[in-house]
């Protein structure tokens, strides 16, 4: 397919060497799969996936890119770091933390993205990490009762903010989107990612993780059988009367981490790497800061009008299950061929580790494109505080 615009703000091809995931664990203080492990341990894994994968020395990484929404604690200190740090890997090799909300990892392969089309660097990895388990959501407003609220009466005198569980009912609201067509999405979120599991679809993308001396090799909150039943019991979480989400129909707290290995033509050549895919354009845009999970909508409406495509040119989306009222939001508005999304389920049934689902998702769509024989993948996002990020990426 011939792109009009590949890449605007790039002089230089930027191409995804790699592209990998841990499994998704709960985050539970018994359950949990990585109760008993250090955040730094699961990007670490992350990290020496994508080197062993590619056969790349690990000295001629140029940076390292990660997202992680909560930085305190466990995962303070430039965790992009101190995970290379700590599996032995050249401290010669830079690294930098960054948090955009939910759309975190995804902004971290930008800007990994935007390194390599530069000319910066010829070879970046990018990714995130979060384990919600260790360090919880709420872990901002305890540190807040220390050291001042992030916003001031200042800000809330123009925003009166709201949690993002009100933001989804409120999306809900808007495109008059029942609850049971939410419960409807969420079993579909399930089957499908059943599916993709049991048939071992996801294998290319996911990196083997032994805890407890078991091995690894699916997503904990899968749940087989969800069904509507189930779901229709369940009460609403975020309004008791009136609301419409529940449980079943967010996405669940989870532990793990992704990353990508990107690579300029020229670093592909030298260092005898091979391409799987390249990245064709990127965006992130701004949206009302109340309602704030809507960013996929303008998003992608950006993408495809700079590059002159149609939904119908898109051949795979992975678009995030923060919520069902998101999707189902963003489907009306887009009007897309749903048998095209979220093929494999998401995040309602895999999980949404907050710091490292952008990359997960990338992953995710390299993977089944290459599965399908398919060449253009979307990857969109909603994240907290009213932003909306997505890359158009294409097989090689």
């Amino acid at each position: 397919m011939a792109i009009s615009n590949p890449f605007v703000r790039s002089s230089r091809e930027v191409l995804v060497v790699d592209a990998v995931r841990t499994p998704m664990g709960k985050s539970h203080p018994e359950r949990g799969w990585y109760r008993d492990t250090h955040p730094n341990e699961i990007l670490g894994a992350v990290y020496t996936s994508l080197i062993g994968r590619s056969g790349l020395d690990p000295s001629v990484v140029e940076d390292l890119i990660i997202g992680c929404t909560a930085p305190f604690g466990e995962q303070s200190r430039n965790i992009g770091r101190n995970a290379w740090l700590q599996v032995g890997y050249p401290a010669e090799v830079p690294a930098v933390t960054l948090d955009r909300r939910c759309g975190s990892a995804q902004t971290a392969v930008e800007m990994g993205a935007a390194l390599v089309g530069s000319g910066t660097h010829d070879v970046v990895i990018a990714g995130g990490v979060e384990h919600m388990g260790h360090v919880p959501m709420n872990s901002p407003a305890k540190i807040s009762e220390l050291y001042g609220d992030p916003w001031p009466a200042e800000l809330r005198d123009r925003y009166d903010f709201v949690t993002q569980g009100e933001s989804a009912e409120l999306i809900a609201e808007r495109w008059n989107i029942s609850r049971e067509e939410m419960d409807e999405f969420a079993v579909r979120s399930h089957r499908l990612a059943s599916e993709a599991s049991d048939a071992g679809r996801l294998q290319s993308e996911m990196i083997p993780f032994e805890l407890a001396g078991e091995m690894r090799t699916t997503d904990q909150t899968v749940r087989p059988g969800t069904d509507l039943d189930a779901l229709a019991k369940l009460r609403t979480v975020f309004r008791e009367s009136s609301g419409r989400i529940t449980a079943g129909t967010s996405s669940p707290i989870s532990d793990g981490g992704a990353g990508i290995l990107l690579a300029s033509r020229e670093g592909i050549d030298t260092h005898g790497l091979t391409a799987r895919a390249r990245i064709i354009d990127q965006t992130t845009v701004g949206v009302d800061p109340i309602i704030m999970l809507t960013g996929p909508i303008p998003a992608t409406r950006k993408l495809l009008e700079r590059n002159g495509l149609t939904m119908a040119d898109i051949d795979l989306v992975e678009i995030n299950e923060a919520f069902s009222s998101v999707v189902l939001a963003w489907e009306r508005e887009l009007k897309p061929d749903m048998d095209r999304v979220n093929v494999n389920g998401g995040a309602i049934a895999m999980g949404h580790p907050v710091g490292a689902t952008g990359a997960r998702l990338i992953a995710t769509v390299v993977a089944e494109l290459e599965r399908r024989d398919a060449e253009i993948g979307l990857v969109t996002m909603c994240c907290g505080g009213g932003l909306g990020t997505a890359t158009l990426i294409q097989r090689v």
